[in-house]
C-alpha cells in the first residue's frame, strides 16, 4: 500500500491539470447517507422516484419539499472530513485544480476548494418553477407556505430545491465546464463514486490523455480505467498522498 500511495502521491506532484471527479462516498465519510440510504424511518416507505422528479413534486409538493428539508438538516450538521480538506489543499498545491462533483451538499467549498462544478446542483440553494434562481433560505424566510412561494414580484410560483432531478438535464454550462476540464487535464483523481450515474460517469472517458487514480472502499464501474487503485476511503489515503508528495 505504501508503494502505491507514494505512486499516486508522484503523478500528482507532477501534475499541471488536475480534475477530481467525486461522488457520493466522500460525503458518505462525512456521516451523510446516500440518496438510497436516506429512505429511512418515517421515508422508508416513500418512492425514491417519486421525491425526486418534477411529477412528484408536482402531485404532492409538500411531500417532496419536506424529504428535502430532511436531508438538508442531514448535510448541515455535516463538516468536511479530512478527504475534502486535503482535495482543498491540493488546490493550493498545484498549478490548475477543478473539481467536479456529483454531491448537493457544499462540503467542497466548505473545505476550502473555489473550483468546484456542481454537477447536480446544490441542496442550499432553491429555485421556482418558472426559473427564478439562486433563490436561499433567507429569501423564503417568513413564509408559512409548504413549500413556500417565489418571493420574486408578481411570480408566486412553487419554490423547489435547485437539484437535478430523475429525468431533468444537468446545467448546459457547468456540463460543458466539467466536458472541457476533463478533456484538458493530464491527471483525473476519482474519489467515491460508484461510476454508473451518467453523464458523470462519462467524464474519465474525456480525459484521454490523463493519468487516472481511483480512491474507492471498493472497485468501481471506472476502476479498469485507473492506472493507480487505492483501495480505501478518502479521509485516510489523501491525507497520507498528502504527506508523500515531494
Amino acid at each position: 500500500m505504501q508503494d502505491l500511495i507514494q505512486q499516486v502521491a508522484d503523478i500528482l506532484t507532477d501534475a499541471q491539470r488536475l480534475v477530481v471527479l467525486t461522488g457520493a462516498g466522500i460525503s458518505k465519510e462525512s456521516g451523510i447517507p446516500t440518496f438510497r440510504e436516506a429512505q429511512q424511518g418515517l421515508w422508508a416507505r416513500h418512492d425514491p422516484q417519486r421525491l425526486a422528479t418534477l411529477q412528484g413534486f408536482l402531485a404532492n409538493p409538500k411531500l417532496v419539499w419536506d424529504w428535502y428539508q430532511f436531508r438538508l438538516g442531514l448535510v448541515e450538521q455535516a463538516q468536511p472530513n479530512p478527504g475534502h480538506t486535503a482535495i482543498a489543499e491540493l488546490e493550493r498545491r498545484l498549478p490548475h485544480v477543478a473539481v467536479i462533483t456529483q454531491n448537493v451538499d457544499g462540503l467542497h467549498a466548505r473545505a476550502g476548494s473555489r473550483q468546484v462544478l456542481e454537477l447536480h446542483g446544490n441542496i442550499h440553494r432553491f429555485k421556482c418553477l418558472r426559473n427564478h434562481s439562486n433563490l436561499s433560505m433567507a429569501d423564503l424566510a417568513g413564509q408559512e407556505a409548504t413549500p413556500p412561494l417565489c418571493p420574486h414580484p408578481g411570480c408566486q410560483a412553487l419554490v423547489r430545491p435547485d437539484v437535478v432531478w430523475f429525468g431533468e438535464n444537468l446545467s448546459y454550462s457547468v456540463l460543458n465546464r466539467a466536458v472541457a476540464a476533463s478533456e484538458a487535464c493530464d491527471v483525473m483523481l476519482i474519489v467515491g463514486t460508484s461510476g454508473v450515474v451518467q453523464p458523470a460517469a462519462s467524464l474519465p472517458y474525456n480525459a484521454r490523455r490523463a493519468r487516472i487514480i481511483e480512491i474507492n472502499p471498493e472497485e468501481s464501474e471506472l476502476t479498469d480505467l485507473a492506472q493507480v487503485y487505492l483501495a480505501g476511503p478518502a479521509g485516510e489515503m489523501l491525507p497520507q498522498v498528502l504527506a508523500a508528495m515531494r
